[in-house]
């Protein structure tokens, strides 16, 4: 593919646009990274466009081509690496919290109908004792079966948890340590732990991927929207961009709007002052909190040798 493109492109370099680098375009990325090609990650077609022109792989490619060859600005691919290896231990961890979860859940659902004098011992207990009691019980013949069965079915489901509780713990401590050593400033700001600090890396990724701190910010979903109408002047959430990287901004805020972080309780009051909902206050923080956090990766990257 790269002698052809080369033959009808000929040139110092090949600007490829690539979609989906992070994900099934990621081969194709690294090996045109290898052959010293400037690649460009193209972007998801308006569904407008693809309703008018049909839809195949050959007009696909024409199709992305044309969008970037129009685009003004391009994004640039994120970098594997310490970046890549955050990214496979967040996946790793979203994995493992859903499945706790559900775990959870499950040993829930199974003492809400079983009989009182299972039941009885657990309740009042928090999640975590619950799930050591339960992975005590013992089974003996002599039991029904239902109750041996669900006695059965209780242990495995807490010895599972109790297993995921483990993997958990060290995923965090992976996490931090690889955060502490890739940009330990980050782990200093107020509200920010390793795993909003690793979301943060993830999809900043380095320095010059973004154009400006707005950019960053949108990329977010915490640029505002403008929603005036009339007389009334105003701006709403924005409901796009990276949602992960909005989660970890919105974690961030919310620990500092609840653990009186000084210049965000002062700038609650002040705003609270003039009348505006804390959605509206929040919305804003979440803008000032992208600005901040952006600068610090720019520049700590910057000073690294």
């Amino acid at each position: 593919m790269l002698a052809w493109a080369l033959e009808r492109s000929p040139g110092p370099r090949l600007v490829g646009a690539v979609e989906g680098c992070r994900s099934h375009g990621a081969g194709l990325l690294r090996a045109l990274q290898q052959a010293g090609q400037l690649v460009v990650e193209a972007g998801r077609p308006q569904r407008a466009s693809r309703r008018s022109g049909g839809k195949s792989d050959p007009v696909d490619a024409g199709r992305a081509a044309r969008e970037v060859l129009a685009a003004q600005t391009h994004a640039q691919p994120r970098t594997d690496g310490d970046r890549e290896a955050l990214r496979i231990l967040l996946v790793t961890r979203g994995h493992a919290t859903t499945a706790r979860t559900a775990a959870v859940n499950t040993l829930k659902a199974l003492l809400l109908t079983a009989p009182d004098q299972l039941r009885q011992p657990l309740r009042g207990l928090t999640t975590a004792a619950q799930v050591r009691s339960c992975a005590g019980l013992r089974v003996s013949t002599r039991q029904p079966a239902a109750e041996r069965v669900l006695r059965h079915s209780l242990r495995q489901l807490a010895r599972h948890i109790s297993i995921l509780d483990r993997e958990l713990a060290a995923n965090a401590r992976q996490l931090r340590g690889l955060v502490a050593a890739v940009m330990p400033a980050l782990l200093n700001e107020p509200g920010v732990g390793p795993m909003s600090a690793a979301q943060l890396l993830v999809s900043w990724s380095h320095p010059g991927r973004f154009r400006s701190e707005a950019a960053f910010a949108a990329l977010g979903g915490v640029s505002p929207l403008p929603a005036s109408s009339g007389r009334v002047v105003r701006h709403r959430l924005n409901r796009f961009g990276d949602r992960q990287l909005n989660r970890a901004l919105h974690t961030i805020t919310t620990w500092r709007m609840l653990h009186g972080h000084q210049p965000t309780s002062a700038y609650l009051a002040r705003r609270r002052a003039e009348q505006k909902s804390d959605a509206e206050i929040r919305r804003c923080l979440k803008r000032y909190t992208a600005r901040r956090l952006f600068r610090l990766m720019e520049a700590e990257a910057l000073d690294r040798p």
